[in-house]
């Protein structure tokens, strides 16, 4: 493994930067004769587009940010094929889903966050019951179930057929230390990769930030976590700071991606300092970002060219309407709604993503 100083990481990092940045920026928004935007503009992490269009039309009914954004992430928290929130989200290493969510409103600077929650479809939105409901700013496993059954949220299964397919797949395949086997009739069953390159695990998120007319901000984001990790793991998707925060003078930001780098470095309240001393949305994140890999120091966590081995993308709302988001590796895309649009846009990069971790 090379060793690479922080001094290295730092350069690199902010080299890399600038040149991302100018490959792929996420562009301004058309603002209103007053200096904002004329309707409401609603950023997503890629999965998000329903979410964001959703929360637009709710904004320009008169809804608040924070409500309509709660109310965007449900759609994809409903999608039992994204296996990264909600209702058929990936399980924890004993097949049990436990989610995440965390939600902040701008005008009040209030929030509200559940973890480790099970049985419950929506996890922002019992989020925002913490929020409107309690003193509390955090409600977590046993709980935060019993407070969403307080409130009428109805129990379920969350773990549809295929995800329980995909987590037995990793049970049979991860390890040969134990006594769970593929079947006999699987397509690669004699030669299955008995370790933990066989399924990869899945960092997988949502989330949403939007602005109304009237420059007021609200952010969610929400999460079934990292897959097949240690029951009552919790990531930075419920943490203030983190996954999530909201300055109604400045911005909002969020993330998705590894959260345990995340959480090290409060990049979502770091984005938002960004921002409030002057950097655009995209050079924002891509500032967090560069701090996340300049504090990478285990071996375990680097590429042989010392570079994270793993991906976290930001995102940034600015009161003023502006716009953006990055990743460590090129590739990402994230939703926009804004100008009456809504649509996927390129996201801004630290470092191009090599070969070996395509696909």
């Amino acid at each position: 493994m090379t060793e690479v100083s922080r001094r290295g990481f730092l350069r690199a990092a902010a080299a890399a930067a600038a040149l991302g940045h100018h490959a792929a920026r996420a562009a301004d928004p058309p603002k209103s004769s007053g200096g904002r935007p004329s309707g409401p503009t609603v950023i997503a992490s890629a999965n998000g587009l329903p979410a964001t269009a959703k929360a637009a039309e709710l904004i320009a009914q008169g809804v608040a940010p924070v409500d309509a954004v709660v109310a965007g992430v449900a759609i994809v928290e409903a999608d039992p094929t994204d296996h990264s929130v909600g209702l058929g989200g990936l399980p924890n290493e004993r097949g049990v889903v436990e989610l995440d969510a965390s939600v902040m409103d701008g005008p009040t600077h209030n929030s509200g966050a559940v973890a480790g929650l099970q049985r419950i479809r929506h996890p922002a939105q019992v989020a925002l019951r913490v929020l409107r409901r309690t003193d509390h700013a955090i409600l977590v496993g046993a709980g935060a179930l019993e407070f969403a059954r307080a409130h009428g949220f109805e129990e379920e299964n969350l773990l549809t057929d295929e995800a329980r397919r995909i987590w037995l797949k990793w049970k049979e395949s991860h390890s040969d230390r134990d006594d769970w086997i593929p079947p006999v009739d699987a397509p690669d069953a004699g030669a299955v990769r008995r370790d933990s390159g066989s399924v990869l695990h899945t960092y997988g998120t949502i989330n949403c930030d939007a602005l109304d007319a009237r420059g007021n901000l609200g952010g969610v984001t929400s999460t079934s976590g990292l897959s097949y990790k240690l029951p009552g793991r919790v990531g930075d998707s419920p943490i203030i700071g983190a996954g999530l925060y909201v300055d109604n003078e400045v911005g909002a930001a969020g993330s998705t991606g590894r959260g345990e780098a995340v959480i090290k470095n409060c990049a979502s309240f770091a984005t938002v300092e960004q921002m409030r001393a002057g950097k655009s949305p995209t050079d924002a994140c891509l500032a967090a970002l560069g701090r996340i890999v300049a504090h990478v120091k285990d071996a375990r966590l680097r590429r042989a060219d010392g570079r994270p081995n793993f991906d976290v993308k930001m995102y940034a709302l600015a009161k003023d309407g502006r716009f953006g988001a990055a990743s460590i590796w090129s590739g990402a895309r994230f939703a926009v709604y804004s100008n009456g649009h809504n649509r996927l846009e390129d996201a801004g990069y630290l470092f191009d993503r090599p070969e070996d971790m395509k696909g």
